[in-house]
């Protein structure tokens, strides 16, 4: 039996990005591109006129309606509806303030399509998608619904917890130290010991742990 194609939309301002990435995912038996959109402003009256899709690739810098608006609106309007952040560069501020509006992981545009394809599925089928940030422990604490943040907060100093908040801001690792008072040095083996204990690799990592874990509040 043939296998459902995965419903989808994609909003970027870029529009040769936009018409490519289009041309890319149409060969694909997996994918059905319901419609594109160069913001979100243009995202929510598409919505209105089509079936929804099950997953909406985002852009995060754009006119009118950016990627953090668009993926706040839709936590709110269309929960169900999964949103894979897609980043032109690998850096923490812009990709920890998605995950904070809502999004369930991101993929660096340059990816290959068959890494998209599998960010994809894997969004689809699980709410969330990884890539090489994070890895065992995360994914699993995900997938085990009987997973509890208590217990994850045993596992946790306050100062570590502390350490995770500020993690989740803007802030540098050198002004989370001046913020806690306590020295750069003590603040990279909070980031070390977290790192090993639940096998992260990154701050993003930390932060959409600490995110889906309910760790933290923000």
């Amino acid at each position: 039996m043939e296998e459902e194609k995965i419903a989808i939309a994609i909003v970027d301002d870029h529009t040769l990005f936009r018409k490519g990435m289009v041309s890319l995912l149409d060969e694909s038996d997996e994918i059905n591109i319901l419609f594109d959109a160069s913001n979100g402003v243009e995202m929510i009256s598409m919505l209105a006129q089509h079936q929804l899709p099950q997953v909406i690739l985002m852009d995060i810098n754009m006119p009118q309606m950016d990627g953090y608006e668009a993926t706040r609106w839709l936590s709110i309007n269309y929960p169900q509806i999964k949103v894979l952040a897609l980043s032109m560069y690998d850096d923490d501020k812009p990709i920890i303030e998605m995950l904070k509006s809502g999004a369930g992981g991101y993929l660096l545009k340059e990816s290959r399509t068959s890494d998209l394809i599998t960010a994809i599925k894997t969004i689809a089928a699980h709410g969330y998608f990884m890539n090489n940030l994070v890895s065992g422990k995360l994914i699993r604490s995900l997938q085990e619904n009987n997973s509890s943040s208590k217990n994850l907060l045993q596992e946790i100093s306050a100062n570590e917890r502390k350490f995770l908040e500020h993690c989740c801001s803007e802030f540098t690792y050198k002004e989370i130290a001046d913020k806690m008072n306590l020295s750069p040095h003590t603040i990279d083996n909070y980031r070390e010991s977290l790192f090993q204990k639940f096998e992260i690799k990154s701050r993003t990592g930390l932060v959409l742990f600490a995110l889906r874990n309910e760790l933290i509040k923000l």
